[in-house]
């Protein structure tokens, strides 16, 4: 091959290294245990969020939160409030606000996933969301993953996606580079996509053929018959899943106080004193277990899951959202008026 004469471009090259440490040689065995028991993928859909590159930080970018938004314009709307606040309260620097600015400006009027302001490159990011499967379930958590054991449900969660350095030549354990290199040719390849959706896939094969793993997340699951449906978002953890799981069965939605001609509520919308006891008694019998990962109430099963996302690399960067990702709404004006010396016009 004489397209990449010498050292292959960064978005190309999987760094594999080894170091003679022994949590490392037991993360490796774990991974290559769990890539036998659940050998296949299966893929949710994309995920979207922001990442900034900086002055002197080429190739590198850096996750700015979670990406865990469904629709590219909530992370542009994101942005847009990233850089309104930004040119608020942290700047005084007429030229500063300026820029900033005018990338709101463009923000609010056109679906744009990359601007520039201050010298700084800010984008609108995709990743593939996928869970791995063997045997008809879902892989759980690995004894390796960071953990816990707190059950106070109103802790602040900490996290492991922002901040992450998207770099594809930094160096990675062995099975982390089979991974990869396994995820190489992964695209939307099923009936039930469209074509225009297997199509990007497809074509995102050639512009962005590298492939990171973001930081692993965790979701609570209920096990349906033929499927499974989500209960809770993204965790950073299994433990701060298993929170939000015993959070979705002993803090049911508040009953709203009676009010002169408003409707009855829905019975969906109602809480059940009676289930309402079962659950709390199934969450008490889950909290006492250690680091469990399963719990069967009523006849519905929830599971804590691993659940994993690929992020497509190409000599740029990051790739940004695929023409075929569609979004429910537009751009719009979200803050009031800003002007270069930060004085703000509320109204019209």
């Amino acid at each position: 091959m004489d397209d990449h004469p010498g050292k292959s471009p960064d978005h190309l090259t999987i760094n594999v290294t080894h170091r003679d440490d022994p949590v490392f040689e037991v993360t490796e065995a774990d991974a290559f245990a769990s890539a036998r028991k659940y050998p296949n993928i299966v893929v949710r859909g994309p995920l979207f969020g922001l990442a900034a590159q900086r002055r002197g930080e080429r190739p590198r970018w850096r996750l700015m939160g979670e990406l865990d938004t469904g629709f590219p314009q909530m992370a542009r709307d994101e942005l847009n409030s990233h850089l309104w606040f930004k040119a608020k309260d942290e700047t005084e620097d007429r030229a500063e606000r300026r820029s900033l600015l005018a990338a709101v400006a463009r923000l609010e009027t056109e679906p744009v996933n990359e601007v520039t302001a201050d010298g700084v490159r800010y984008r609108i990011v995709r990743a593939d969301e996928f869970a791995r499967i063997g045997g008809g379930s879902l892989e759980p958590p690995r004894a390796t993953d960071p953990d816990g054991d707190g059950w106070d449900l109103d802790a602040p969660e900490s996290s492991r996606t922002k901040d992450f350095v998207v770099d594809h030549a930094a160096a990675v354990g062995l099975a982390e580079g089979i991974d990869r290199a396994g995820l190489l040719q992964l695209s939307y390849t099923a009936d039930r996509f469209p074509y225009d959706v297997r199509a990007d896939s497809q074509r995102a094969l050639t512009t962005h053929p590298g492939v990171v793993l973001l930081p692993t997340t965790f979701r609570v699951v209920e096990r349906k018959e033929l499927s499974w449906s989500m209960v809770t978002g993204q965790h950073a953890t299994p433990q701060a899943a298993r929170r939000a799981l015993v959070d979705h069965l002993t803090r049911p939605m508040p009953q709203l106080p009676d009010l002169p001609d408003m409707p009855e509520l829905p019975a969906w919308m109602k809480v059940d004193e009676k289930e309402q006891a079962i659950h709390e008694r199934a969450a008490k019998k889950f909290m006492a277990r250690r680091r469990p990962n399963e719990l069967l109430v009523r006849g519905r099963r929830f599971e804590v899951v691993r659940a994993e996302r690929v992020m497509r690399i190409g000599p740029d960067g990051p790739e940004r959202p695929r023409p075929s990702d569609m979004d429910e709404y537009g751009p719009s004006q979200i803050h009031p008026l800003m002007d270069e010396e930060g004085n703000i016009t509320y109204g019209t």
